[in-house]
């Protein structure tokens, strides 16, 4: 028995193993093309192993390292303020939908996940954020339309509540006086960590990614976020290849068009991969968890 339960355990690891280095593979190359030379790429394509080292696609973007820093600077801003706000909203009504004694908590229940079936569309969004709420060109125009996107993290995080709280421990906190918010901040809260990491993980990445917003509601390059503006500079680098003639100089024909694209696409996704670790072990536990029917 104890052989067979090694063999297994083996058999998992090594598997896992596997998985994680082909999920590694897309990565691996394409950090290795974006420090490939242009020509090098049309003359070979792609390869974990370049004929020719170049860190050109870097030094074309170091050359908009003020527009990059400026919407670093938005994106984290956008990324920190929007899942903390996200985490709140999401908290302040899923701890209601858990409790039994909340009024006609099945019917906003029912609105909730109406919201994840159904949604109005571009044009009516667009016409709510931009002229009822006023919010083009300005930095909650990223913000604020995420915030109102979350129903599935709202039920899994009452699920989460229903399964992992117990009502005795609740009961016990009003016993001693506690009231409602003192009860969420004190007792609900600590014993949530699991669930509050996975859905802030999932907040995070998605304030990260986005570019949709930028690219409806925000025209000012100044509130341009890191998506928005590595867009921006990946359309012109394939206008100019695209429209380059014969006649072009030297320096335009070498311009490192694919490689660029490939170091715009690490610039992106770097921070999450790094910051992604340190919120795992509380990824893993809050999906396990918060998967549980209730």
């Amino acid at each position: 028995m104890k052989n067979e339960s090694r063999v297994i355990t083996w058999v998992s690891q090594v598997s896992l193993f596997l998985f994680a280095v082909i999920c590694l593979i897309p990565f691996v190359l394409l950090i290795m093309a974006s420090l490939t030379d242009q020509n090098s790429i049309t003359a070979n394509g792609y390869s974990f192993f370049p004929k020719v080292f170049s860190t050109a696609a870097y030094d074309f973007l170091l050359n908009r390292g003020a527009d990059i820093a400026r919407a670093y600077g938005i994106t984290i801003f956008v990324t920190v303020f929007g899942t903390a706000a996200g985490l709140a909203i999401t908290t302040l009504l899923a701890y209601p939908l858990a409790r039994k004694e909340t009024p006609h908590r099945f019917l906003i229940m029912f609105l909730v996940f109406f919201t994840m079936l159904f949604h109005g569309g571009l044009v009516p969004s667009y016409l709510v954020y931009t002229q009822l709420l006023d919010l083009k060109n300005t930095i909650w125009a990223l913000i604020v339309p995420g915030l109102l996107t979350n129903g599935f993290y709202i039920m899994m995080m009452r699920t989460f509540f229903q399964t992992t709280v117990p009502p005795a421990l609740i009961e016990s906190a009003q016993l001693d006086g506690a009231g409602e918010y003192r009860t969420l901040w004190s007792i609900v809260i600590p014993l949530s960590t699991p669930v509050l990491a996975t859905i802030g993980l999932f907040t995070c990445i998605m304030y990260w990614n986005d570019w949709q917003n930028g690219m409806v509601y925000i025209t000012n390059p100044e509130l341009f976020s890191v998506q928005n503006l590595l867009n921006r500079i990946m359309q012109d680098v394939q206008f100019i290849s695209s429209n380059m003639t014969p006649n072009a100089g030297e320096a335009m024909q070498q311009m490192p068009s694919d490689s660029v694209k490939m170091a715009i696409a690490v610039i992106g996704v770097l921070p999450i991969l790094i910051a992604y670790p340190f919120f795992q072990r509380f990824f893993i536990k809050g999906i396990m968890i918060g998967a549980v029917k209730g």
